[in-house]
């Protein structure tokens, strides 16, 4: 596993509000990808069991082989992710974020690791992106999860 990105947060909600969040998982992640910058348009396209696929006004980003574990003080979420921006780069990518109650809320640790993103285009991705997409990542946990 080659980590791309590896950062945390605390976030001001109660594990059953994270847990809770997570029943619907297509309503959980296009609430959390609608907060993503730039991202001006976000449709939930479909979803199943353990996957969703969202249109956003850059491509398509579908997230598959979704998996949850649920402990009494932490709720682990990880799936796969390949996201089609435009016809210019697929990038395709594992997430884990793990959310851990503590006396102040909520610790959310998020990782993103084996990062593919071919190419021209994907190189720039590749080197530069990775504080600038997991730092939005943890905002936008942050804002879905407080609300």
């Amino acid at each position: 596993m080659s980590v791309w990105f590896e950062g945390s947060n605390n976030i001001e909600c109660t594990i059953e509000q994270v847990k809770q969040s997570f029943e619907n998982l297509g309503d959980h992640y296009a609430g959390i990808v609608s907060l993503m910058p730039g991202l001006t348009s976000v449709d939930l396209v479909e979803q199943g069991n353990d996957f969703v696929i969202i249109r956003t006004n850059e491509g398509i980003m579908k997230r598959t082989n979704i998996a949850r574990r649920d402990e009494a003080d932490r709720v682990t979420l990880e799936f796969d992710e390949e996201y089609q921006a435009g016809s210019k780069v697929t990038a395709k990518s594992h997430f884990l974020n793990e959310f851990t109650a503590t006396d102040e809320g909520i610790k959310h640790r998020a990782i993103i690791s084996d990062v593919k993103a071919p190419g021209f285009l994907g190189f720039f991705y590749r080197t530069f992106a990775s504080a600038s997409i997991g730092n939005a990542i943890l905002t936008s946990y942050k804002t879905y999860l407080e609300k």
